[in-house]
């Protein structure tokens, strides 16, 4: 059998980070895609020293309305036949919905929603042609309920949470094979980046341990796996709980 290939986006820290180290030791060649060319560069020496196996990496903002395209572009130029899909690149900024700047809001909803669907659409129809693929979908517990505070990345993964689901009941019968993955809090830079005043992730789970957990997912053919057994529970009283209280709740755990 032919080794095969994962696309990650967002691979340059983080959770794409791990899953590019996950998917090499597990004999996958890579292609990593995010903005930061320096830190592409540090991991595919890294990975292509330990493993032996092929790094392509492309520097590029995938916050763009033609990025997908771009990017699809660039990887039909190379001749790279793409096995594996994983939609990492994300981003959320924490505050007051009407108080933030409405530029980074539409950057986030282009790469949290739009590109997402875009790459998934782009990639997935070569998938159904050759009659195989796997596409993996980061989403969040954060799917599961409204957010204050970070209102529009919450909404945003509850669109992929959904999207995710009905595309995996209709590409399954083609052999392709859907996964969402739901984390909850991570340690990444995601506190940083989001400009959290208190950072509620540092006893979190690593990025090493969800990216273990999403390979795995991926090999059970999981549509949507929850991380964590407290995450499944707190996923359990939410979908049972009045959504006014939840919201308030989760208001307070942001805070």
């Amino acid at each position: 059998m032919d080794k095969q290939t994962t696309l990650i986006t967002g691979a340059s820290s983080g959770i794409g980070k791990d899953l590019a180290y996950v998917f090499a030791e597990k004999n996958y060649d890579l292609v990593l895609v995010a903005r930061r060319k320096e830190n592409l560069e540090n991991i595919k020496s890294e990975i292509e020293e330990k493993t032996k196996g092929k790094v392509e990496i492309i520097s590029m903002d995938l916050a763009g309305v033609k990025s997908a395209e771009l990017l699809y572009d660039e990887i039909k130029k190379k001749n790279i036949n793409i096995d594996v899909l994983i939609n990492n690149a994300g981003f959320g900024v924490y505050g007051d919905f009407i108080e933030k700047n409405i530029t980074g809001d539409e950057g986030m909803v282009l790469l949290n929603i739009m590109t997402l669907t875009k790459l998934t659409k782009l990639f997935g129809k070569d998938m159904k042609d050759k009659g195989e693929g796997n596409i993996i979908n980061i989403a969040s517990t954060g799917a599961f309920q409204a957010v204050p505070g970070i209102a529009i990345y919450a909404a945003s993964k509850a669109y992929v949470l959904s999207f995710s689901e009905a595309i995996a009941h209709e590409l399954k019968k083609h052999n392709v094979f859907v996964t969402a993955i739901c984390p909850g809090p991570t340690k990444t830079e995601f506190a940083d980046v989001a400009k959290m005043s208190k950072n509620p992730f540092k006893n979190a789970p690593t990025a090493r341990e969800l990216a273990e957990f999403t390979y795995k997912s991926m090999i059970k053919r999981k549509v949507c796996a929850i991380h964590g057994f407290k995450n499944s529970l707190l996923v359990f009283f939410v979908r049972l709980s009045p959504r006014k209280l939840i919201t308030a709740i989760a208001e307070k755990v942001m805070k």
